[in-house]
């Protein structure tokens, strides 16, 4: 692992622009670094669906040895993310406060880059690797489903750097993400000349909310009220209502279980004040639980310790290019990748996880080619 090669190409990165749907700079640079480390870079199709500025890499490297694993990041940062200025003190990266620095998930580009590039240089035995680097992560996890669906022929690893935590970080589960949305349709009328005629959209709503699971509902199982829309004057009892949230659980049972009680509570408050509800259901992205004995868990904390980090397994309740990965043919692994207070102006990164990091995507490829 070459130190000051991470860290340059990470400081190169950072102040590439690249907000959601305007990736396309970055994606020339690590093109250009694929295709010199030797990789085959290849693009999809998805700019169309994703609108973004550029289709998603997909980059292959033939191996020396059997095997094949692939890994994964994505180009795009959340705002304010134009103009970025990194400043290293004290072994610390972080912007001059007035932009996010982009380790969100620029750190994992980096990080990859230079694995991959040692393990070719070290002369150990590594397997046929694949590079994937999506756009519009940060909107939802919106490009990584346009992967071509026969992307892997077999249930690959594919090692996702892109969740807070040290070098050696590995996040075992993620959270099943449905997202809802109800039309409450009640009965409008002139609220101060025959209120009684009418049928309160907005009521239906409060009684629904009022009676449905929110917030936490356990370790990793989370469900929210966020959006609430209807009514068109002060005078007028609304005819429509429209609530929006969202339930997630890394259990796929509680999932279900907490969709299913926050239909109900959506059905009673329409029809305890005579109205109606439709409501759509969708899944985001589904989610994945491992034993820490699973063996491809085992062989990354293995190749943690080898290089002297400690591997240390955690939950996320947060979505990621890993949720999509798995309908792909990939078992995904969700890696830390050294961020830190991610999505603020506080972001920053230590040089040392960024380093750590890049010798355990070197480390894990010669493992799985030995």
């Amino acid at each position: 692992m070459n130190r000051t090669r991470v860290l340059n190409t990470f400081l190169d990165l950072v102040t590439i622009d690249s907000p959601s749907q305007r990736e396309s700079s970055v994606a020339h640079y690590c093109a250009q670094q694929l295709k010199r480390i030797g990789f085959t870079v290849d693009f999809d199709e998805s700019q169309h669906e994703t609108e973004s500025d550029t289709p998603q890499i997909i980059a292959h490297l033939t191996g020396t040895a059997p095997g094949h694993i692939a890994f994964s990041a994505h180009m795009d940062c959340v705002s304010p993310c134009i103009g970025v200025h990194p400043i290293i003190e004290n072994g610390v990266i972080h912007s001059d406060g007035s932009t996010v620095l982009g380790g969100d998930d620029k750190s994992g580009i980096a990080e990859i880059l230079e694995g991959v590039e040692s393990v070719k240089e070290s002369g150990r035995a590594y397997p046929d690797i694949t590079v994937l680097f999506s756009v519009c992560e940060e909107l939802s996890v919106a490009g990584a489903p346009h992967y071509p669906d026969d992307l892997f022929t077999e249930e690959t690893p594919c090692f996702v750097f892109d969740s807070d935590g040290s070098a050696g970080t590995i996040c075992i589960a993620a959270p099943y993400h449905y997202v809802y949305t109800a039309t409450f349709h009640g009965q409008a009328a002139h609220a101060g000349v025959e209120p009684e005629k009418g049928r309160n959209a907005i009521v239906m709503a409060a009684h629904a909310i009022e009676r449905m699971p929110n917030g936490r509902q356990g370790e990793t199982t989370t469900c929210n009220v966020g959006i609430i829309d209807g009514g068109s004057a002060t005078n007028v009892v609304p005819e429509d209502a429209t609530v929006r949230g969202e339930c997630r659980s890394v259990d796929a049972d509680e999932a279900i279980c907490l969709k299913d009680q926050i239909s109900a509570a959506l059905t009673t408050g329409a029809q305890t004040f005579g109205g109606t509800v439709d409501i759509k259901w969708t899944l985001s992205y589904p989610g994945f639980l491992y034993a820490e004995d699973d063996p491809t868990i085992d062989m990354v904390k293995r190749a943690a310790r080898a290089i002297g980090l400690k591997p240390v397994c955690k939950a996320t309740a947060g979505g990621s290019d890993a949720n999509v990965l798995g309908t792909k043919g990939a078992k995904p692994i969700l890696m830390g990748s050294g961020m830190t207070h991610f999505h603020s102006l506080d972001e920053s990164l230590n040089v040392s996880d960024l380093e750590g990091c890049a010798r355990l995507i070197e480390e894990i490829a010669a493992t799985v080619g030995n």
